[in-house]
């Protein structure tokens, strides 16, 4: 360990006493107002906990104590009294889930983790909180691969709308599986936040939804500690949060003393397990870096308290300020027993599997093929082998593809953020997730049974719920969201938290170009494929027509530990001979194919019928132009140089032009020149815009004409990316 020994404030404080007195006046005044009822063996774990976690950051001098120590009560009345879980057996189905929004507490959730048995977080892992080994089980905040974390969390507010998602998930299964002899899934979703949560947008998105739907099954603690980063709360917040919740449809239980009112806490979470109809909000005041000499002030959030002050909280608990890192056998013995009771959990509830599999053979059949994220072997038969002659929008096409598999397979589970007649994403007596008491105006009804999610205009919070979704275990839900690839924008703090953690999700993004017309520059995408495309552990398919569409669906659904957006047209495309379904895989692939070729014209998506128009064109004018198909750049990267090479063919001196109005900027890794667009759009009619633009086949036909003679012109243009 490396403790620093002087006895300056890591928070740069100068009045070192002030804040002293202060922090001791603050923990005077809680033992002396609270009505604890806390056991002997209660009160030495709280303060074990709440001095490790002034340890665990004191020892590399940074992190998060704060908010871990003041939440100390709440977690031994989860962990030890209400949460049922397996430490032992960690992805036990059946387990609650936890999810920590405010993930830069990490402390809370590692300790408890190191406490109830989990055998991967041992002390020496919990030790390496900040420090620099790269095996490491406790990052600066919670990451899903490691053992009892359910979600990657840190921007605020996603954990919210992930522990939506998961609560979700529990009614569709229960809804579709158990019987009532048999409640073969049973689990509840607790999701712990903080202040700054309820400031973020997504999250209020997701508690708004979850509000709607009733998810009873959901419970939100808040660690009411009013602070955030820069000062307290009132600084920006002074609503009535309570009021604001139970608007929102949710039940609100308040907690005082949360720093050391365990029974009422347990309580409280009990009482929240037990309910009928609501999702249920416990407001639970607390105060950060409680008994330190900065208790109650934003600078207790995010440093460490100093050596000297970690000292006297020891002294302040009876505990040696010498001594580091203590966990007695009083606390060792009061989660002891948490092992046993989580495996009796497990074997309690495969018994209960075995005897649902005996009574209802062919749904148990089912239900395991879920509980294993299986697909029926045969899904790519439900994919039409065949499509129509006629010029189809490719958002068309998506729905040809997937709307039979959604149809069909359980698995699938498909949102849209009110764009259900643009998106092309419902079937054939679909059902719509929805509380079933629910009845709207417009007649439009379902229940938890259902697939089909109206998620509202909320676009972020309905990438973040299906990303709670797909964690709820491994392709047991594969989601699918919906909306205008230019509202992607909105959804991309998500969508990029899938990626990190490797959820499948497949985002079926439509009106992806300036091809969508006339709502203009805001709803025409220009920029946002290079985000995504830059994206690690994502894939952007821009398919060309019906057939390269069933190849990008194909590909996603195969993509099991990577999201995926499929972004189609809106207007309506030609059919192309020459596309394949299998070569979409391959990110990039001849479409024609000429010796001795002058050029390489590269098509991308809905312009791929651009390029072709155009290499016909060049021919008559005696330029031989080869044309590609594109659909990624991910997948194409990923092949053999050999592949790469001989697609492209730019080792044999041929120069490549692509052919997308995007923003050019990527393009240089596979091309000469680009044929894009450097600006935002404009308020046109589909064909109107691509010829403003330059995109129509006359004025293509002269760009690359114009390329080639300023290669022999300038053969070290060659060498340099030209913007045509």
């Amino acid at each position: 360990m490396h403790l620093a020994e002087d006895t300056t404030q890591a928070n740069g404080s100068s009045d070192y006493g002030k804040n002293m007195m202060k922090g001791l006046q603050r923990e005077e005044k809680i033992e002396q107002a609270a009505v604890h009822n806390l056991s002997d063996e209660q009160d030495h774990v709280l303060k074990t906990f709440r001095l490790l976690i002034a340890d665990l950051c004191q020892q590399f001098n940074g992190g998060h104590p704060g908010g871990a120590i003041g939440m100390a009560a709440i977690g031994v009345a989860l962990w030890k009294y209400v949460m049922r879980y397996a430490p032992h057996t960690p992805t036990y189905f059946d387990r609650d889930r936890f999810v920590l929004s405010n993930g830069h507490t990490c402390l809370f959730q590692y300790t408890f983790l190191h406490l109830t048995g989990y055998k991967a977080m041992t002390l020496e892992q919990l030790k390496s909180y900040h420090s620099d080994r790269v095996d490491a089980l406790c990052p600066g905040h919670p990451e899903i691969e490691h053992e009892g974390i359910e979600v990657t969390t840190g921007p605020l507010g996603q954990g919210v709308a992930n522990a939506v998602g998961l609560a979700m998930a529990t009614k569709n299964l229960q809804a579709i599986y158990n019987k009532p002899d048999f409640d073969i899934v049973s689990n509840h979703t607790w999701c712990m936040i903080g202040d700054a949560c309820l400031q973020e947008g997504v999250a209020l998105e997701a508690i708004s939804f979850a509000g709607h739907l009733k998810l009873n099954n959901l419970t939100i603690i808040y660690d009411n500690n009013q602070v955030t980063c820069d000062g307290s709360v009132d600084l920006t917040n002074t609503e009535d949060i309570n009021a604001k919740m139970t608007a929102c449809g949710w039940d609100v239980i308040d907690i005082e003393d949360g720093c050391f009112d365990i029974e009422g806490i347990v309580a409280a979470l009990n009482k929240a397990r037990a309910s009928t109809d609501k999702p249920t909000f416990i407001n639970v005041r607390t105060i950060i870096g409680l008994g330190s000499a900065v208790a109650g002030d934003a600078v207790a959030h995010g440093a460490a308290f100093g050596a000297a002050d970690v000292a006297n909280m020891k002294r302040l608990y009876g505990f040696n300020p010498k001594e580091h890192f203590i966990i007695t056998e009083t606390v060792r013995n009061f989660f002891a027993d948490l092992p046993s009771r989580g495996q009796e959990l497990v074997q309690s509830w495969e018994k209960k599997v075995q005897g649902y599999e005996s009574e209802y053979p062919e749904l148990g059949v089912e239900f395991r093929g879920r509980v294993d994220g299986r697909l029926p072997e045969k899904w790519k038969d439900l994919i039409p082998t065949s499509f129509p002659d006629q010029p189809t929008a490719t958002r068309k096409s998506s729905g040809l593809v997937f709307n039979p598999i959604a149809q069909t397979i359980k698995n699938f589970v498909v949102g849209t953020a009110d764009l259900s007649p643009s998106v092309n994403m419902t079937w054939k007596d679909k059902v719509d997730f929805q509380h079933p008491d629910l009845k709207t105006t417009c007649g439009i009804t379902g229940n938890y049974s259902g697939r089909y999610i109206h998620y509202g205009v909320r676009e972020h919070a309905m990438c973040a719920i299906s990303n709670g979704l797909a964690a709820f275990a491994p392709n047991t839900f594969i989601p699918t969201t919906s909306s205008f690839f230019m509202f992607y924008l909105y959804a991309a703090p998500a969508v990029r938290m899938g990626a990190l953690q490797q959820l499948q999700v497949i985002h079926a993004a439509t009106h992806d170009s300036i091809g969508m017309g006339e709502d203009g520059p805001t709803h025409q995408p220009i920029e946002l494929a290079n985000l995504y495309r830059a994206m690690p552990n994502l894939l952007y398919i821009r398919p060309a027509d019906s057939e390269e569409t069933a190849g990008a669906w194909i590909t996603a659904i195969e993509a099991k530990n990577t999201p995926t957006i499929i972004s189609t047209s809106r207007h309506t495309l030609p059919q192309i001979p020459q596309t394949s379904r299998d070569r979409v895989a391959k990110g990039g692939y001849v479409i024609e194919e000429i010796e001795d070729a002058d050029v390489t014209l590269i098509g991308v998506g809905a312009e791929l019928c651009h390029a072709l128009d155009t290499a016909k064109e060049l021919r008559a004018k005696n330029i031989k132009a080869r044309v590609l198909s594109f659909p990624c750049q991910r997948l194409f990267d990923v092949q053999p140089t050999q592949y790469k090479r001989d697609t492209l063919r730019r080792h044999k001196g041929i120069p490549a032009i692509v052919i997308e109005p995007y923003a050019p900027n990527g393009w240089e890794r596979w091309a000469d020149a680009a044929a894009c667009v450097k600006r935002f759009g404009h308020s046109l009619p589909g064909k109107a815009a691509y010829k403003y633009f330059g995109f129509d086949t006359p004025a293509l036909v002269k760009k690359v004409e114009s390329y080639l003679q300023q290669i022999r012109d300038d053969p070290l243009l060659r060498g340099e990316f030209v913007d045509l």
